[in-house]
């Protein structure tokens, strides 16, 4: 790698918005300007809800006022053309240009700039529906118009081994884990928090944490947690459209005095490093950040085992099946009752710099020239 001190790195995301692929750019953005990297963060949308790390720099290019012109491939192929234009007199020459998730992936596809690669953060199969047969054809059609692109750096093997499958051969492809801060991790996770429950009291509750999404399976949590001993209190950290209907359904299980909805919190790791143990109920995953985080911080974890992600981190015995909710049930109970049971030591290899020079160097960027 190049030792020069111009070397640019831009990260492009939709927006900076509270879920975990926005924080782990934020992560990798401090790996690049590590390595000695001028760093930029460019976003489609001003939506920020983190703190906004002071060593990189930041860009918005607003993509609304394109959604006004009616064809989309016309439309992405302007906005591209914007984005060109914007990074070659604003930035400078890019040494790396990474794309990160499907609304900036779709535009990226039409850059004329050299050095680009997707970071592809979840199960294809699963987040674009590709095992339902209604126009399965159209849809892996399109998705490899935009894949074949560019090499593709996936965030879990689970991840890739899926996007092979899916997408066939023809797609460049390497698997490099998410980075994490674990000095940060253990810095924020000392700063005190504060709730209106009393009831909320160290290594008195379990959490869960992420969006109130499909994916995230609150339905199945819900579900577990009432079969389950319900020996502490069930703590929700995040937020999403089906935050009301999640509540709805702790009412309903008659659960909702044992539930507690803390909202998004920007900084979760003080409610983890104080939990008896971390619960996950996803349907499909890509690398599931939250894992590595709450073994940072010593936190017991169980999971369902989805299809990337968890089982590369974690024993058997701490994972259940997708959807089992009895299953589920029952490793909650275990939890509350022996969190030692489900501590796991962690892997050293996540820091961000690593990560980042993984990335510059990996098989997928030295296909890069030819791609």
């Amino acid at each position: 790698m190049r030792q020069s001190t111009d070397k640019i790195a831009v990260l492009i995301i939709s927006a900076i918005k509270g879920g975990g692929a926005e924080r782990s750019v934020l992560t990798l953005g401090q790996g690049f300007h590590e390595l000695g990297y001028k760093v930029h963060i460019l976003r489609f949308k001003s939506l920020t809800e983190y703190d906004l790390n002071p060593n990189l720099a930041y860009h918005l290019l607003k993509f609304k006022p394109y959604k006004l012109i009616p064809n989309e491939r016309f439309r992405h192929k302007l906005f591209a053309r914007a984005i060109d234009n914007f990074i070659e007199k604003k930035i400078g020459k890019p040494d790396i240009i990474l794309s990160n998730l499907e609304p900036s992936d779709r535009v990226m596809v039409h850059s004329k700039l050299p050095n680009i690669m997707y970071i592809i953060r979840n199960n294809i199969s699963n987040k674009f529906r590709l095992t339902d047969n209604n126009k399965l054809e159209s849809k892996i059609s399109k998705l490899q118009n935009i894949y074949r692109k560019h090499p593709c750096v996936c965030v879990s093997k689970g991840v890739e081994n899926d996007l092979q499958a899916r997408l066939g051969p023809h797609i460049t492809s390497t698997t490099i884990y998410n980075p994490f801060d674990k000095q940060l991790i253990k810095q924020m996770s000392n700063e005190l928090y504060s709730t209106p429950h009393s009831v909320l009291k160290p290594n008195q509750y379990i959490v869960h944490v992420g969006s109130f999404t499909y994916q995230k399976a609150h339905d199945v949590l819900l579900k577990a947690y009432a079969q389950s001993s319900k020996a502490y209190p069930l703590v929700l950290l995040g937020k999403g459209k089906m935050f009301d209907e999640t509540k709805a359904l702790a009412k309903s299980l008659g659960i909702d005095d044992k539930v507690i909805f803390l909202g998004f919190n920007k900084n979760p790791y003080p409610y983890m490093k104080h939990s008896r143990g971390l619960v996950l109920s996803s349907r499909f995953e890509g690398f599931v950040r939250v894992i590595p985080e709450a073994l940072t911080l010593d936190t017991p974890v169980i999971s369902t085992d989805c299809p990337s992600g968890p089982s590369e981190m974690l024993p058997a015995s701490s994972l259940v099946p997708v959807d089992d909710i009895d299953a589920l049930a029952i490793k909650m109970t275990a939890l509350m009752a022996e969190p030692q049971s489900f501590r796991v030591s962690l892997d050293e290899s996540f820091l961000p710099k690593n990560i980042a020079c993984l990335l510059y160097t990996s098989d997928a960027a030295d296909e890069r020239s030819s791609v």
